[in-house]
């Protein structure tokens, strides 16, 4: 019964991860056009993190935590949210958005090889070809438009590159880290320390900070759609399946996100999809699977079962 609810706890972790998080390509794009971008962050994550802890408090959940967990939420808190959110939108002002979700889609390759650089991990030939196809299927996405279109494209995919490494990072040290036992409470602390300094880089570069109540209606729904399911539920979620399942299956996400915004873009923003945006959307999806499958890739068995009789004859 345990591992039963278990498994259904991950596939809605996964769930929260691939859909929620991928919906928030478009509520983020309706709320930046009149808010700021770090203020935007700052706000969302300051009031996801708050609403955490008094999740918490009304649960009985203890939110007391070491000093070295703090540190440890705090750290991850920067390489996820300061570094790889706040600066990736900083990126996007120097390089083109599709030629940004590209970069983003390395990064489940980026983590593996973390893992074997970092732990010697062996890199399984499944999760080879899931990458290579992840790849392939949002350069097919990407390529429909002109992919470069700002003079200082090299400037922005340095600083992409460098939040996609940073996001990398981060979900191999939580996966280790000593961090607080509940995923609420872990969330919490990396979301408000995170938000915090976004407030404070916000003010510092002098961004036009304005009350909710002189927000649009539609701006008013996004920010609460964002804090409530692409903050609490989702990152939740994604701290959850960090310590549950190895790193660069919860990295899919890269792949799936971008699926989604295209549905949801199609079905709200009119926006129209393509015959190759459908078949980029295909390659995505299969290249999922090879990484989250537990299936040895057979050629590659047969080959090396090969090479291992040869050997053995030769000795």
């Amino acid at each position: 019964m345990a591992k039963s609810s278990n498994t259904v706890l991950i596939i809605l972790a996964f769930f929260a991860i691939y859909v929620i998080w991928g919906s928030t390509y478009l509520l983020n794009k309706i709320a930046v056009t009149e808010l700021p971008a770090y203020m935007l962050a700052g706000i969302r994550f300051t009031t996801a993190g708050l609403l955490i802890f008094g999740i918490c408090k009304v649960s009985g959940i203890s939110i007391h935590i070491t000093k070295r967990q703090f540190r440890n939420s705090t750290i991850a808190g920067f390489l996820f949210l300061t570094f790889g959110n706040g600066v990736f939108v900083w990126g996007l002002k120097y390089v083109d958005s599709s030629f940004a979700a590209l970069e983003v889609a390395s990064m489940p390759l980026i983590v593996l090889l973390l893992m074997r650089i970092v732990d010697g991990k062996k890199i399984q030939p499944m999760s080879i070809v899931g990458v290579v196809l992840g790849v392939i299927g949002i350069y097919l996405l990407v390529s429909q438009k002109q992919i470069v279109q700002q003079e200082d494209s090299l400037l922005g995919m340095i600083i992409i590159f460098f939040c996609v490494l940073g996001w990398s990072t981060g979900s191999l040290f939580v996966s280790k880290a000593n961090l607080p036992q509940s995923y609420l409470v872990n969330t919490a602390y990396q979301m408000v320390t995170a938000g915090v300094t976004l407030g404070i880089a916000s003010l510092i570069l002098g961004e036009n900070w304005t009350w909710p109540s002189s927000w649009s209606g539609p701006v008013q729904w996004s920010m609460g759609l964002l804090i409530i399911f692409g903050s609490i539920v989702a990152f939740s979620a994604f701290n959850y399946l960090l310590k549950t399942v190895s790193p660069e299956k919860v990295s899919t996400s890269s792949y799936v996100n971008p699926v989604i915004a295209l549905l949801l873009g199609w079905y709200i923003l009119d926006e129209n999809i393509t015959k190759q945006s459908i078949v980029a959307a295909a390659v995505l999806l299969t290249g999922v699977y090879f990484i989250n499958t537990k299936k040895k890739l057979v050629m590659f068995s047969r080959f090396k079962g090969k090479l291992k009789n040869k050997s053995e004859a030769i000795k």
